[in-house]
This record gives C-alpha cells, structure tokens and sequence, in this order.
C-alpha cells in the first residue's frame, strides 16, 4: 500500500514536471513591438498623405493668354507715334491686352467710334454737334497735347537744301495758303529771315487729302493769326476746299513724304513726322509778336493760356494764346469711348490702359516723342469723368 502510494506521488510529480517543461516560458514580446511599430510607420503615412493635400492648392481659373484680349481703335494720325509707344509698353504691363490702331485721321475716327465698329476713336478735332447727335453717349478725353509745325524743302539756287529756322509772320501762313504769297522770295519772308537766301522759287503747298484733326488746328490757327483768311476759308476745318494748285496727302506720313520729294513745298505735321523725316520746320509769330519754335514749353503756355476750363465736353482750342513764351499752333489730342460700355471685358481693359497712359509711366514716353502731358489741374478733369464711366449700367 506504501509502494503503491508513493509510486502515485512520484508519478505525480513527474508528469507535473513534464508539464511544466513542455509549457514554454513567456519569451521577450519582441513580436508584439514590431506590430505596434507597424501600425506607427502606417499612421505617419497617412498623417502625411492628409497633410500633403491640405498644402497643395487647389488650381484656380487659368490666367488669359497673352493678347486674348482684344481692344480697336482708329483716328488721328498726330498721336500715332506716341500711341504705338504706348501700347507696345502697356503689353508688358498687362501681356493679356492687345490695342490695334488704325491712324486714319480723325474725321474716320469720329465715323468709326459713331458706327461702334471700334471700341474707341481719337481725334484732334472736337466733334461737332452734328457729330455728337450721331454718337449718342460718346465722351471726349483730351490725353496729351502737341504741336503742328510749318515743314518745308527748299533747295537754294546752287541745289543745296535750305536747312535754316525759317520764320513765319503772323499772317505769312494763312497768305501762302490762300496763294497771295506765292514764291520764297516774296519780300514778307525775305523781311523776317534777313540772314537767309531764299530763292525765287514756286512755293508748293502740300495740304491732307482726308478729314484730319492736324487739318483742324492747323486751320484754327490760320483763320485766329489771318483775318483774310477766315473771311475767304472760315474758320478751323478738318477737310477744308483748299486752292486747286495745292497737293494733297494722307494722314501725317503721307504729308511728310510728299514735301520730303517735293521740291519748294511747305506742308503741316505733328512734330515728331517733322522729326522723324529730318525735314526742318519754322518758328512761328505768336499773337504776342514773338517767334516761337515749337518745344514742350510753349505747348505748356499755350495750355496754360486757356486754363482748365474744358466744360462737360472736356474739349478746347489752344492756339494762338496771348503769352509771349506761347507756341501758337498747339493742340489738345483726343480718345473718344462710349460712356456705357456694352463689353464690360474690354471695357474694363480700356479703363486700365487709359489709366496706365495718363500716369507718370506713361507721362514719361509721352515726353520722350514730343508730346506734352495733360496739366494737373486738366488731369483732374479727365480722371473725375473718367470714373463715370460704366458697364451696362454698373461702375467698373
């Protein structure tokens, strides 16, 4: 009974120490760290999957292509060589508009901008009332002002050009236009360019063949400084029934190019034609008795002769003001646009251009080719109307 009781302990034991060998002993919880190191290395990625959308903006509307905008205009030829400056620069200021112009003289600009087959005009000459009737909503905006000169070819009797500052009389001009001064040697030019040898020779007038703002001032000056004259030809006229004798061009270039091959001409132009095709042009008699070479002083007196008072229409004549410093046949150049704009995409890009032009970056090309910035005062003027204009009814 002994032997059997302890056999039954021993196996007992035994199998109690099998079993315990045979359980194995908690082992370091290596697997268990790499699953929890797993599920770091996942969170972070998706933590930077989040983040990386939060920062990545979302894309906006495409910016306009360069030039998608585009903007048309037609008139005078006097500020075309500013103007064509001014529109290459502004690209750059703005690459998404584009201005074409087409210099074909004011008149064709004021029967453009009244047909609205462009978005705006320009003109040296104000629109009449006739005009204004037709163009319903259509605003003048005086943006620079400049000179027309007297240009002339002269060879003398040994057929070397006469490159001289000629000077012109008061009534010298309106005289030749009207054919009473007929030759270079007539004694009115000889008397006031005693240093001169001017030859007998035909003076051969060259006038514009179209309707033309330059025409305009040219011919407010002739009929303000030569009585004769306004009572035989009235007054300022942008397509005046000049002599049968005289020959006519297009637009500022085509004037220049016919006294540049002409022989004993005389012509009109902006100054900057004059320039430009190296042809000499005259100081002229201002109503104070002085001669006058055009420069951007005397375009600023003969401004500041007439002051600021442009009315409602924003328009007025500076020639032949009283100073003495005061260059007589100067002018006030015009943009033409429509009060209420119908496209408010270029409208506003008009808007931006002609604010661009009238602020010191555009001042400084104007200044650069001849033409004279507006005054403060004048400037004021513009920018106040300017700031009425709208878009359907609504205010850019």
């Amino acid at each position: 009974m002994f032997k059997q009781v302890f056999l039954f302990i021993a196996l007992l034991a035994f199998a109690v120490n099998v079993a315990a060998c045979a359980t194995p002993t908690a082992a370091p919880t290596s697997a268990p760290v790499k699953v929890v190191e797993t599920k770091v290395v996942e969170q972070t990625k998706v933590v930077e999957k989040v983040v990386e959308k939060v920062i990545t903006p979302t894309p906006g509307p495409a910016a306009p292509k360069p030039g998608s905008i585009v903007i048309n205009g037609a008139g005078a030829s006097f500020p075309y060589p500013l103007y064509s400056r001014w529109f290459f620069e502004f690209a750059y200021v703005n690459p998404a508009i584009r201005v074409n112009y087409n210099p074909i003289g004011s008149g064709g600009g004021i029967s453009q901008i009244t047909a609205k087959t462009v978005e705006f005009g320009g003109s040296d000459a104000p629109m009449t009332d006739a005009e204004y009737d037709k163009a319903k909503g259509v605003q003048m905006f005086p943006i620079v002002a400049g000179p027309v000169v007297p240009v002339y070819n002269i060879k003398d009797d040994a057929g070397k050009m006469i490159t001289a500052t000629l000077k012109f009389p008061a009534t010298a001009l309106g005289d030749i236009y009207l054919g009473k001064i007929a030759k270079w040697n007539d004694p009115v030019l000889v008397s006031a360019n005693p240093g001169v040898t001017l030859p007998a020779k035909d003076i051969k007038v060259i006038v514009r063949a179209d309707s033309s703002g330059t025409t305009y001032t040219f011919t407010d000056y002739l009929a303000a400084s030569n009585p004769e004259y306004k009572t035989k030809m009235g007054g300022a006229n942008k397509l005046p029934k000049w002599l049968p004798s005289t020959l006519a061009g297009n637009q500022n270039p085509g004037v220049t190019a016919l006294v540049q091959n002409t022989d004993g001409a005389i012509g009109y132009v902006e100054i900057s034609f004059a320039k430009e095709g190296k042809l000499p042009y005259g100081s002229v008699q201002n109503k104070a008795g002085e001669y006058i070479i055009a420069t951007r002083e005397g375009v600023q007196a003969a401004m500041a002769d007439f002051g600021n008072d442009l009315g409602d229409k924003l328009v007025a004549s500076i020639v032949n003001g009283p100073s003495k410093t005061t260059y007589p046949i100067s002018t006030y150049t015009y943009l033409m646009i429509y009060m209420d704009q119908t496209d408010c995409v270029k409208g506003k890009a008009m808007f931006e251009f002609f604010k661009w032009a009238m602020s010191p970056d555009g001042d400084k090309f104007a200044a650069s080719l001849d033409y004279v910035p507006l005054p403060d005062a004048v400037q004021k003027l513009v920018e106040a109307k300017l700031s009425k204009v709208t878009c359907q009814g609504k205010p850019f």
